[in-house]
């Protein structure tokens, strides 16, 4: 299995009605040994968290059974909706699943989920939140995490220990 474990304490400011990708630090990771949140991206330009967009993907470094995981903390706010979805391919053509549609608790509101997929390298993964507040918002905490399994093949080798 490859893992890969974002996690960003700083505020992200997000503007109302604008699916906005969260963005996560470079070197705050717990677990990227694979390589799948790099500051140099596959097409080899360099990215800075948090100006570049392209600091919110991870790059699946196999193909597999993706299982995505997040944690997203929201201050409080006007809101009476907030949503949150995980996207493929987020800065080029976005494919979204699992899309939550949430209303709010009172106070600030913190929210985990977790979905599956089928992932592939070149195709990058992030994820979108957005609210519906009449002025900017803040995440405060946010985490992605994606855990890679790798896919058997029927009737084929079914990869060994070495193959994780």
């Amino acid at each position: 299995m490859m893992f890969c474990s974002l996690q960003a304490s700083q505020d992200q400011v997000i503007h109302p009605k604008l699916y906005t990708l969260l963005r996560f630090p470079f070197d705050d990771e717990s677990t990227d040994v694979w390589g799948m949140h790099q500051p140099v991206q596959p097409d080899g330009r360099t990215v800075q968290y948090p100006r570049d967009p392209e600091s919110g993907l991870i790059w699946p470094a196999a193909e597999g059974l993706g299982h995505l995981t997040a944690c997203i903390h929201w201050e409080a706010g006007e809101y009476t909706e907030i949503r949150d979805q995980f996207v493929r391919d987020p800065l080029g053509v976005p494919d979204t699943t699992a899309t939550d549609h949430r209303a709010p608790s009172p106070g600030q509101q913190f929210f985990t989920k977790h979905h599956e997929i089928i992932v592939r390298p070149g195709v990058p993964l992030g994820l979108f939140v957005y609210h519906n507040d009449s002025k900017p918002r803040k995440v405060t905490y946010a985490q992605l995490k994606l855990s890679i399994h790798p896919l058997a093949v029927p009737g084929g080798d079914h990869g060994s220990a070495a193959d994780c």
